[in-house]
């Protein structure tokens, strides 16, 4: 098969390129690169099945040339990370929605299956645990930005399920539930990446709120595999399925998993929400996903705990930081 990933030298798209290529699958990628980077893809170039450009999804001549080319499309260019939306609320609103009409817009022409990554954040404040797919959403005041990203994704499913149900373009909604692994950064706040480079460096590892919120981490490896056996279902079009575990973990428990896995003598500073981001900043306690229905469909379950993601990832920020002293 041939596969187009947007947003493909991002962390979970230089995942799923990866695994794709295992397959024997031919991909290409198309990235700006504002958030997803060239070190992500650099050990993919020597495939030949590998083709990448560095480039926006809103060069709509390009993104129309690319699916194309392909048989389906893995829709995973976005704005990400919770510092990000509060910082360029602009930026992240624009890029989620505008991103999404331009590639189903073309891939409308051609009739090509379009797998949209979406967010567990659609979910907003609902307090339904655990969350599933035709739960209500419950959102913020439009006055707080951060509510702008969830907003954003919602969209995005409303448009491609109406591309769906008025033109006939198969989709698929997929919500993901904190996806964590080798390659992703803290640059812009997801939270495991961020404690350990605290923790390697020995500095204070820093918990927003009161760190009893809890949340749910899924191997990256996890994710992509379901991934890839949802685009070619035909039982999946039209369908939004949660992705993701379903064992939660307190912020500060995890802080201390970080820290003892280490070997850091780090503390822990626990950083009030209205300094760590903005005034009147609003966070969830709990967001844990119902996986029965993507179960039943493909057999789906998370095969990682969060001490193998956690070794993983420690292992993988080490690597790095010795190449690094290395160059």
């Amino acid at each position: 098969m041939k596969y187009l990933i947007t947003g493909g030298a991002g962390f979970i798209g230089s995942h799923l390129a990866e695994a794709l290529l295992k397959g024997d699958h031919e991909i290409w990628i198309i990235d700006d690169l504002s958030t997803g980077s060239i070190n992500n893809i650099e050990h993919l170039k020597t495939n030949p099945k590998f083709h990448y450009t560095i480039e926006s999804i809103f060069k709509e001549p390009l993104l129309a040339e690319l699916i194309d080319r392909v048989d389906a499309v893995f829709h995973l260019a976005a704005a990400v990370g919770v510092r990000l939306i509060i910082e360029s609320p602009v930026k992240t609103i624009e890029t989620n929605i505008g991103g999404t009409e331009a590639v189903l817009r073309n891939a409308v022409k051609k009739n090509k299956t379009v797998l949209i990554a979406s967010s567990s954040e659609v979910y907003g404040k609902g307090n339904h645990i655990p969350f599933t797919e035709d739960a209500d959403m419950l959102l913020g005041p439009t006055v707080k930005s951060r509510w702008s990203y969830a907003c954003s994704k919602a969209i995005d499913e409303f448009l491609a399920l109406a591309y769906w149900h008025e033109k006939k373009l198969p989709t698929i909604i997929t919500r993901l539930f904190n996806t964590v692994g080798p390659r992703q950064t803290g640059r812009y706040g997801m939270v495991i990446p961020r404690f350990i480079q605290q923790a390697l460096k020995g500095e204070s590892l820093t918990v927003y709120g009161s760190g009893k919120q809890s949340r749910c981490f899924a191997d990256v490896s996890d994710v992509v595999s379901a991934l890839i056996k949802l685009v070619n279902l035909d039982k999946a079009v039209g369908q939004v399925f949660n992705i993701g575990s379903n064992k939660e973990i307190t912020i500060e428990n995890l802080a201390r998993k970080v820290k003892q896995k280490t070997g850091s003598s780090s503390s822990i500073k626990y950083v009030p929400y209205d300094e760590a981001y903005q005034e009147g900043f609003e966070d969830m306690q709990r967001r844990v996903p119902d996986l029965a229905k993507i179960n039943k469909l493909i057999g789906y379950k998370p095969t990682k705990t969060i001490d193998q993601i956690l070794d993983g990832m420690i292992s993988y920020a080490k690597r790095s930081e010795v190449s690094l002293r290395g160059a």
